[in-house]
């Protein structure tokens, strides 16, 4: 499933679907306060759908959005905050890579965590855009002289032909899979074969270009797959060392109760955010801390939802901060610094944190279609 998926994505990214959906959400949103930065957000969140890694989004809409929105007069943090931060949704929206090495690890259904994700991906996309509206109104600065902007008007026609390769995308993946017609691995066959003939019918793919993508499929399956065996490896270590036992036991002896328990997990796993990958974080926490959310008798797919929530947050936070360093490297303009980058996506890291406390509390909103 993991190889399927990547080659989906990076098929999808050289066929160019990323710029057509910044340009057809830009047709809904172009002409309102802030109408760039709800349009890359719209964008990012129907990229991430065809995608399952926050990171191509990242460098896919720096090059596409980020000077749209400078040119427009926008605050240049403003700009790249908009792009790291909403560039996060393609960890959390189906196919999520991340969602598939946690159902791996814990030996959940792929599908089932697939589903759950959906309202809460869209609860996140739904979050920024608030967000980026309330910023606006506090301090129209932020975005200069956009209301001067004229957005060019494109024939109905044009605005459905950008959109619907990926909304046929989105349906034969996330339609089979709750339609239950076919598991999450066939789905990614799928998706991969439909971005290939796209990308063949857009005359996108070159011999040189489709070695690059198989290439670099290659190169992202084989590190993650090196996660999973040594997650593989971990679990094992511990379950013979009695450590998961030990651990469950001595915090029914602390008898903390689970919300404070909840509240100690997802704070470490933010801590950890700042100094480790995502992939890292998975490894070593979700092996020790399942073992001990199952005996409070929580819903296993609640708990990853939540878990790849929190691990969402180190993707954007200091000093580690990968998807920030994505935008950094993938900007034209080199005059904007890391910190510009690390500051503007600073609000978006407090949003996350709202939504990850609405998650926690409210578990229906990750079940509710399962």
């Amino acid at each position: 499933v993991i190889p399927l998926f990547v080659l989906m994505g990076m098929l999808v990214n050289v066929a160019g679907v990323g710029r057509d959906t910044f340009l057809a959400a830009n047709q809904l949103f172009g002409r309102i306060a802030g109408g760039l930065g709800l349009a890359t957000v719209a964008a990012n969140a129907v990229f991430a759908a065809v995608t399952g890694v926050s990171i191509a989004s990242a460098a896919v809409f720096t090059r596409v959005a980020v000077p749209e929105m400078v040119a427009a007069g926008y605050d240049r943090r403003f700009a790249v905050g908009i792009v790291a931060g909403s560039s996060i949704l393609g960890m959390l929206i189906p196919p999520s890579l991340l969602l598939i090495v946690f159902a791996v690890i814990t030996e959940q259904s792929i599908g089932a965590l697939f589903i759950a994700a959906i309202v809460p991906g869209a609860i996140m996309a739904a979050a920024f855009g608030f967000g980026i509206v309330a910023m606006v109104l506090r301090n129209p600065n932020l975005v200069g002289r956009e209301e001067s902007r004229k957005t060019e008007r494109l024939p109905l026609g044009q605005v459905l032909r950008m959109v619907l390769p990926i909304l046929i995308l989105v349906t034969l993946i996330m339609g089979g899979i709750y339609g239950g017609f076919y598991t999450a691995t066939e789905a990614g066959g799928i998706g991969a074969f439909a971005a290939l003939i796209l990308a063949l019918l857009r005359r996108s793919l070159s011999p040189k270009t489709f070695w690059g993508v198989l290439v670099e499929t290659g190169h992202v399956t084989a590190a993650i797959c090196m996660v999973v065996i040594a997650a593989g490896m971990y679990s094992r270590m511990l379950a013979l060392s009695g450590l998961p036992t030990f651990v469950g036991n001595w915090f029914s002896a602390a008898d903390m109760g689970f919300a404070m328990t909840l509240f100690l997990y997802l704070l470490v796993i933010v801590a950890l955010g700042a100094i480790l990958d995502s992939m890292s974080i998975l490894l070593i926490l979700v092996p020790l801390a399942f073992t001990v959310f199952v005996g409070f008798g929580v819903d296993p797919i609640w708990f990853g939802i939540v878990t790849i929530v929190a691990v969402e947050i180190g993707i954007i936070t200091p000093p580690f901060g990968i998807g920030c360093f994505v935008v950094k490297d993938s900007l034209p303009d080199k005059t904007i610094s890391l910190e510009d980058v690390f500051v503007g996506a600073f609000p978006f890291v407090v949003l996350m944190l709202l939504v990850l406390a609405l998650l926690a509390l409210f578990p229906v909103l990750s079940t509710i279609l399962l």
